[in-house]
């Protein structure tokens, strides 16, 4: 296994934050792409933000979680963004004075285990294309699983819960967020709908 030259990893948070502060280079302001509890749950101050498209990748509840929405003996799912497709989301821009700390506080929340695989995406908006930092995920990565059998979904929905609360809350909070930004999802509502007719919400 090669090792760089620091004894980390090259998924370690420290070395992936350091190769994406290398390609931001740190002299302009920062994008970042929202596709799902970023876009109803930010934590970072952002000065604009635009309706975005992105080709190539889409958003998929496919993601395994240990501890946000479910535990080891119970886990449950997040949204990831996978390629293939494309997904609309939105884009949000921090300023160059205090980008580099909103970086830092973002990364805390994303990248403690260093899951995810954080590229800059070009994403299309109606004032032209920007490259925004996006937290995509690997069909490799052992936390991607891929298309789950609507009886499996219904389990997962109806029992997993971490300290964020449960997947089913994450769910619809990112479908009512979607909603309020008028982008529809046609597999989001598909999974609501389901919910629905298992009796999951109030």
């Amino acid at each position: 296994m090669t090792m760089y030259p620091s004894g980390l990893h090259p998924r370690h948070p420290s070395v992936q934050l350091s190769r994406i502060r290398a390609e931001w280079g740190g002299s302009k302001d920062l994008w970042v792409f929202g596709y799902a509890s970023l876009i109803w749950r930010p934590e970072f101050h952002a000065v604009e933000q635009r309706h975005a498209t992105v080709y190539g990748w889409h958003r998929a509840l496919q993601m395994r979680s240990h501890i946000n929405r479910g535990t080891p003996e119970c886990p449950g799912l997040v949204f990831a963004l996978v390629a293939g497709g494309s997904c609309r989301g939105m884009a949000y821009r921090v300023e160059h004075g205090r980008a580099e700390r909103e970086l830092e506080r973002l990364w805390l929340r994303e990248m403690p285990t260093g899951v995810y695989d954080p590229k800059w995406l070009p994403c299309r908006t109606t004032q032209g294309t920007v490259h925004a930092l996006a937290f995509t995920l690997s069909r490799r990565s052992p936390s991607f699983v891929g298309p789950l059998p609507d009886p499996q979904m219904i389990d997962i929905l109806r029992s997993a819960c971490g300290r964020f609360g449960t997947t089913l809350d994450y769910l619809l909070g990112t479908a009512a967020s979607l909603r309020g930004c008028g982008i529809r999802d046609r597999e989001i509502e598909r999974l609501v709908a389901l919910a629905h007719r298992h009796a999951l919400t109030a």
